[in-house]
Protein backbone atom coordinates (compact mmCIF):
# COMPACT_ATOMS: atom_id res chain seq x y z
CA UNK A 1 0.00 0.00 0.00
CA UNK A 2 1.46 3.42 -0.94
CA UNK A 3 2.65 5.52 2.01
CA UNK A 4 0.26 8.32 1.08
CA UNK A 5 -2.87 9.97 2.40
CA UNK A 6 -5.56 11.26 0.08
CA UNK A 7 -7.53 14.30 1.19
CA UNK A 8 -10.23 16.64 -0.05
CA UNK A 9 -8.34 19.19 -2.09
CA UNK A 10 -7.05 21.18 -3.77
CA UNK A 11 -4.25 22.56 -1.60
CA UNK A 12 -5.43 25.12 0.93
CA UNK A 13 -8.55 23.40 2.26
CA UNK A 14 -9.52 23.20 5.92
CA UNK A 15 -9.17 19.45 5.38
CA UNK A 16 -5.47 19.84 4.60
CA UNK A 17 -4.95 22.03 7.67
CA UNK A 18 -6.66 19.46 9.90
CA UNK A 19 -4.74 16.58 8.31
CA UNK A 20 -1.41 18.23 9.04
CA UNK A 21 -2.21 18.17 12.76
CA UNK A 22 -1.79 14.37 12.72
CA UNK A 23 1.80 13.41 13.63
CA UNK A 24 1.83 10.61 11.05
CA UNK A 25 1.00 13.08 8.27
CA UNK A 26 4.62 14.24 8.37
CA UNK A 27 5.75 10.80 7.17
CA UNK A 28 3.19 10.42 4.34
CA UNK A 29 2.82 11.92 0.92
CA UNK A 30 -0.34 14.06 1.07
CA UNK A 31 -2.27 13.95 -2.20
CA UNK A 32 -5.23 16.28 -2.86
CA UNK A 33 -8.30 14.89 -4.63
CA UNK A 34 -11.12 16.84 -6.20
CA UNK A 35 -13.91 15.36 -4.08
CA UNK A 36 -14.68 13.26 -1.03
CA UNK A 37 -15.76 10.45 -3.34
CA UNK A 38 -12.49 10.40 -5.28
CA UNK A 39 -10.40 10.51 -2.09
CA UNK A 40 -12.23 7.50 -0.63
CA UNK A 41 -12.14 5.67 -3.96
CA UNK A 42 -8.35 6.09 -3.97
CA UNK A 43 -8.25 4.00 -0.79
CA UNK A 44 -10.61 1.39 -2.21
CA UNK A 45 -8.45 1.15 -5.33
CA UNK A 46 -5.21 0.79 -3.35
CA UNK A 47 -3.85 4.12 -4.59
CA UNK A 48 -3.62 5.56 -1.07
CA UNK A 49 -3.14 4.14 2.41
CA UNK A 50 -5.93 6.27 3.86
CA UNK A 51 -8.17 9.23 3.09
CA UNK A 52 -8.86 12.25 5.25
CA UNK A 53 -12.28 13.85 4.79
CA UNK A 54 -14.83 16.01 6.65
CA UNK A 55 -17.74 14.11 8.19
CA UNK A 56 -19.60 16.47 10.55
CA UNK A 57 -19.83 20.12 11.53
CA UNK A 58 -21.32 21.68 14.63
CA UNK A 59 -23.75 23.86 12.66
CA UNK A 60 -25.44 21.45 10.25
CA UNK A 61 -24.49 18.03 11.64
CA UNK A 62 -23.36 15.16 9.43
CA UNK A 63 -21.85 15.90 6.02
CA UNK A 64 -24.07 13.82 3.80
CA UNK A 65 -21.58 13.30 0.96
CA UNK A 66 -19.15 11.57 3.30
CA UNK A 67 -21.82 9.61 5.16
CA UNK A 68 -23.33 8.34 1.90
CA UNK A 69 -19.92 7.25 0.61
CA UNK A 70 -19.26 5.29 3.82
CA UNK A 71 -22.75 3.75 3.71
CA UNK A 72 -22.42 2.47 0.14
CA UNK A 73 -19.69 0.71 -1.79
CA UNK A 74 -16.81 -1.41 -0.61
CA UNK A 75 -16.52 -1.16 3.20
CA UNK A 76 -14.06 1.28 4.74
CA UNK A 77 -13.17 1.96 8.36
CA UNK A 78 -12.53 5.08 10.45
CA UNK A 79 -9.25 5.09 12.42
CA UNK A 80 -8.84 8.66 13.70
CA UNK A 81 -10.79 11.89 14.06
CA UNK A 82 -9.71 15.52 14.28
CA UNK A 83 -11.70 18.57 15.38
CA UNK A 84 -10.88 21.92 13.80
CA UNK A 85 -12.32 25.31 14.74
CA UNK A 86 -13.64 27.02 11.62
CA UNK A 87 -13.90 30.68 10.66
CA UNK A 88 -14.08 31.92 7.09
CA UNK A 89 -12.52 34.72 5.13
CA UNK A 90 -14.06 36.30 2.04
CA UNK A 91 -11.35 35.88 -0.60
CA UNK A 92 -11.35 38.06 -3.70
CA UNK A 93 -9.05 39.09 -6.51
CA UNK A 94 -6.97 42.16 -5.57
CA UNK A 95 -8.88 45.39 -5.97
CA UNK A 96 -12.34 43.83 -5.60
CA UNK A 97 -14.78 45.62 -3.28
CA UNK A 98 -18.01 44.38 -1.69
CA UNK A 99 -20.05 46.27 -4.27
CA UNK A 100 -18.24 44.40 -7.06
CA UNK A 101 -19.31 40.98 -5.77
CA UNK A 102 -22.18 39.41 -7.70
CA UNK A 103 -21.28 35.72 -7.23
CA UNK A 104 -19.82 33.85 -4.25
CA UNK A 105 -18.72 30.23 -3.93
CA UNK A 106 -17.73 27.65 -1.31
CA UNK A 107 -18.35 24.04 -0.34
CA UNK A 108 -22.07 23.39 0.37
CA UNK A 109 -21.26 22.71 4.04
CA UNK A 110 -19.98 26.29 4.36
CA UNK A 111 -23.24 27.97 3.38
CA UNK A 112 -25.12 27.32 6.66
CA UNK A 113 -22.11 28.68 8.55
CA UNK A 114 -22.09 32.06 6.74
CA UNK A 115 -25.76 32.41 5.72
CA UNK A 116 -26.59 35.28 8.05
CA UNK A 117 -23.40 37.19 7.22
CA UNK A 118 -24.15 36.75 3.53
CA UNK A 119 -27.72 37.99 3.96
CA UNK A 120 -26.52 41.08 5.81
CA UNK A 121 -23.54 42.07 3.68
CA UNK A 122 -24.19 40.57 0.23
CA UNK A 123 -27.95 40.04 0.02
CA UNK A 124 -28.04 40.02 -3.79
CA UNK A 125 -25.00 37.83 -4.41
CA UNK A 126 -25.63 34.52 -6.19
CA UNK A 127 -24.35 31.44 -4.34
CA UNK A 128 -22.55 28.77 -6.39
CA UNK A 129 -21.37 25.54 -4.76
CA UNK A 130 -17.84 24.22 -5.28
CA UNK A 131 -16.18 20.86 -4.59
CA UNK A 132 -14.30 22.44 -1.67
CA UNK A 133 -13.63 25.88 -0.22
CA UNK A 134 -10.13 25.91 -1.70
CA UNK A 135 -11.55 24.92 -5.07
CA UNK A 136 -13.87 27.92 -4.79
CA UNK A 137 -10.79 30.10 -4.20
CA UNK A 138 -9.18 28.60 -7.30
CA UNK A 139 -12.28 29.42 -9.33
CA UNK A 140 -12.17 33.01 -8.10
CA UNK A 141 -8.52 33.19 -9.16
CA UNK A 142 -9.57 32.01 -12.63
CA UNK A 143 -12.32 34.65 -12.82
CA UNK A 144 -15.22 32.19 -12.63
CA UNK A 145 -16.66 33.78 -9.46
CA UNK A 146 -16.16 37.09 -7.69
CA UNK A 147 -15.53 35.82 -4.15
CA UNK A 148 -15.05 32.63 -2.14
CA UNK A 149 -15.58 31.69 1.49
CA UNK A 150 -12.44 29.81 2.52
CA UNK A 151 -9.69 29.80 5.10
CA UNK A 152 -7.66 32.99 5.21
CA UNK A 153 -4.55 30.83 4.76
CA UNK A 154 -5.72 29.96 1.21
CA UNK A 155 -5.41 33.56 0.00
CA UNK A 156 -1.68 33.49 -0.70
CA UNK A 157 -1.90 30.08 -2.37
CA UNK A 158 -4.34 31.42 -4.98
CA UNK A 159 -3.12 34.99 -5.35
CA UNK A 160 -6.17 36.44 -3.62
CA UNK A 161 -6.71 38.82 -0.73
CA UNK A 162 -8.97 38.53 2.28
CA UNK A 163 -11.59 41.26 1.96
CA UNK A 164 -13.22 40.19 5.25
CA UNK A 165 -12.00 37.78 7.94
CA UNK A 166 -13.42 36.05 11.01
CA UNK A 167 -16.72 35.28 9.29
CA UNK A 168 -19.03 32.85 11.11
CA UNK A 169 -22.67 32.77 12.11
CA UNK A 170 -22.09 30.47 15.10
CA UNK A 171 -19.45 31.04 17.76
CA UNK A 172 -16.94 28.23 18.29
CA UNK A 173 -18.02 26.37 15.13
CA UNK A 174 -16.06 23.18 14.55
CA UNK A 175 -15.75 20.59 11.80
CA UNK A 176 -14.91 16.96 12.48
CA UNK A 177 -12.62 15.15 10.06
CA UNK A 178 -11.87 11.43 9.90
CA UNK A 179 -9.00 9.30 8.67
CA UNK A 180 -10.47 6.40 6.71
CA UNK A 181 -8.73 3.24 5.55
CA UNK A 182 -9.43 -0.31 4.52
CA UNK A 183 -10.92 -2.59 7.21
CA UNK A 184 -8.45 -4.01 9.74
CA UNK A 185 -8.23 -4.62 13.47
CA UNK A 186 -9.27 -1.48 15.40
CA UNK A 187 -6.67 0.23 17.55
CA UNK A 188 -6.64 -0.70 21.24
CA UNK A 189 -9.16 1.19 23.42
CA UNK A 190 -7.98 4.39 25.08
CA UNK A 191 -10.77 4.81 27.62
CA UNK A 192 -12.23 7.66 25.55
CA UNK A 193 -13.39 6.12 22.30
CA UNK A 194 -16.17 6.29 19.76
CA UNK A 195 -17.80 3.54 17.69
CA UNK A 196 -19.51 4.27 14.38
CA UNK A 197 -22.05 1.99 12.67
CA UNK A 198 -24.71 2.08 9.95
CA UNK A 199 -27.98 0.23 10.62
CA UNK A 200 -30.66 -0.98 8.21
CA UNK A 201 -34.06 -1.94 9.65
CA UNK A 202 -35.35 -5.41 8.88
CA UNK A 203 -38.82 -3.97 8.24
CA UNK A 204 -40.78 -0.80 8.84
CA UNK A 205 -43.09 -1.07 11.86
CA UNK A 206 -44.16 1.09 14.82
CA UNK A 207 -41.29 1.29 17.29
CA UNK A 208 -38.65 0.03 14.84
CA UNK A 209 -36.22 2.88 15.57
CA UNK A 210 -36.96 2.56 19.30
CA UNK A 211 -35.93 -1.09 19.09
CA UNK A 212 -32.58 -0.12 17.54
CA UNK A 213 -31.91 2.64 20.04
CA UNK A 214 -32.98 0.38 22.90
CA UNK A 215 -29.97 -1.85 22.26
CA UNK A 216 -27.76 1.11 23.20
CA UNK A 217 -29.91 2.50 26.01
CA UNK A 218 -30.35 -0.81 27.83
CA UNK A 219 -26.56 -1.09 28.13
CA UNK A 220 -25.94 2.50 29.19
CA UNK A 221 -24.34 3.64 25.92
CA UNK A 222 -24.70 7.31 24.99
CA UNK A 223 -25.21 8.29 21.33
CA UNK A 224 -23.20 11.17 19.88
CA UNK A 225 -24.66 11.23 16.35
CA UNK A 226 -27.88 9.85 14.88
CA UNK A 227 -28.64 10.69 11.27
CA UNK A 228 -30.95 9.00 8.79
CA UNK A 229 -29.93 8.64 5.15
CA UNK A 230 -32.10 7.42 2.25
CA UNK A 231 -31.17 3.98 0.94
CA UNK A 232 -32.24 4.75 -2.63
CA UNK A 233 -34.83 1.97 -2.50
CA UNK A 234 -37.80 4.38 -2.52
CA UNK A 235 -39.50 7.02 -0.40
CA UNK A 236 -39.48 6.12 3.28
CA UNK A 237 -36.53 3.71 3.07
CA UNK A 238 -33.73 4.89 5.35
CA UNK A 239 -30.65 3.62 7.10
CA UNK A 240 -29.24 5.18 10.27
CA UNK A 241 -25.70 6.45 10.82
CA UNK A 242 -24.79 6.32 14.51
CA UNK A 243 -21.79 7.37 16.59
CA UNK A 244 -21.80 5.99 20.14
CA UNK A 245 -19.50 6.34 23.13
CA UNK A 246 -17.26 3.32 23.67
CA UNK A 247 -15.09 0.76 21.90
CA UNK A 248 -15.98 -2.55 20.29
CA UNK A 249 -13.72 -4.31 22.81
CA UNK A 250 -15.93 -3.04 25.67
CA UNK A 251 -18.30 -5.79 26.74
CA UNK A 252 -21.32 -3.50 26.67
CA UNK A 253 -20.51 -2.29 23.14
CA UNK A 254 -19.82 -5.80 21.87
CA UNK A 255 -23.14 -7.03 23.27
CA UNK A 256 -24.91 -4.02 21.76
CA UNK A 257 -23.49 -4.81 18.34
CA UNK A 258 -24.52 -8.44 18.70
CA UNK A 259 -28.03 -7.34 19.62
CA UNK A 260 -28.18 -5.04 16.60
CA UNK A 261 -26.90 -7.80 14.32
CA UNK A 262 -29.77 -10.02 15.49
CA UNK A 263 -32.56 -7.51 14.83
CA UNK A 264 -31.26 -5.49 11.86
CA UNK A 265 -31.36 -6.39 8.20
CA UNK A 266 -27.76 -5.22 7.93
CA UNK A 267 -25.13 -3.65 10.18
CA UNK A 268 -22.01 -1.96 8.81
CA UNK A 269 -19.22 -1.44 11.35
CA UNK A 270 -17.34 1.78 10.56
CA UNK A 271 -14.77 1.54 13.31
CA UNK A 272 -13.86 2.17 16.94
CA UNK A 273 -11.34 4.98 17.38
CA UNK A 274 -10.11 7.60 19.88
CA UNK A 275 -12.34 10.61 20.50
CA UNK A 276 -10.83 13.99 19.68
CA UNK A 277 -12.90 15.98 22.16
CA UNK A 278 -11.58 14.48 25.41
CA UNK A 279 -8.33 13.01 26.69
CA UNK A 280 -7.72 9.23 26.87
CA UNK A 281 -9.33 7.76 29.95
CA UNK A 282 -11.60 10.76 30.48
CA UNK A 283 -14.86 9.24 29.24
CA UNK A 284 -17.94 9.62 31.44
CA UNK A 285 -18.33 6.91 34.12
CA UNK A 286 -20.43 3.92 33.09
CA UNK A 287 -23.90 3.55 34.54
CA UNK A 288 -24.38 0.97 37.31
CA UNK A 289 -24.48 -2.51 35.84
CA UNK A 290 -22.75 -1.63 32.55
CA UNK A 291 -19.02 -1.92 33.32
CA UNK A 292 -16.93 -4.72 31.82
CA UNK A 293 -16.47 -6.21 35.28
CA UNK A 294 -20.23 -6.34 35.85
CA UNK A 295 -20.85 -7.91 32.44
CA UNK A 296 -18.20 -10.53 33.17
CA UNK A 297 -19.63 -11.22 36.64
CA UNK A 298 -23.11 -11.66 35.15
CA UNK A 299 -21.79 -14.06 32.50
CA UNK A 300 -19.96 -16.04 35.19
CA UNK A 301 -23.17 -16.25 37.25
CA UNK A 302 -25.11 -17.64 34.27
CA UNK A 303 -22.38 -20.22 33.69
CA UNK A 304 -22.55 -21.28 37.33
CA UNK A 305 -26.32 -21.56 37.12
CA UNK A 306 -25.95 -23.80 34.06
CA UNK A 307 -23.60 -26.00 36.04
CA UNK A 308 -25.86 -26.08 39.11
CA UNK A 309 -23.34 -24.12 41.18
CA UNK A 310 -25.51 -21.13 42.08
Amino acid sequence: MPASYAYLGPEGTFTEVALRTLPEAATRELIPYVSVQSALDAVRAGEAEAAFVPIENSVEGGITTTLDELVAGEPLMIYREVLLSITFALLVRPGTTLTDIKTVSAHPAAQPQVRNWLRKHLPDALWESAASNADAARLVQEGRYDAAFAGEFAAARYGLEALETGIHDAENAQTRFVLVGRPARPAAPTGADKTSVVLWQRDDHPGALRDLLGEFASRGINLMLLQSRPTGAGIGNYCFCIDAEGHISDRRMAETLMGLKRICLQVRFLGSYPRADIAPGAARPTLPGTSDAEFMAAADWVARCQDGRF
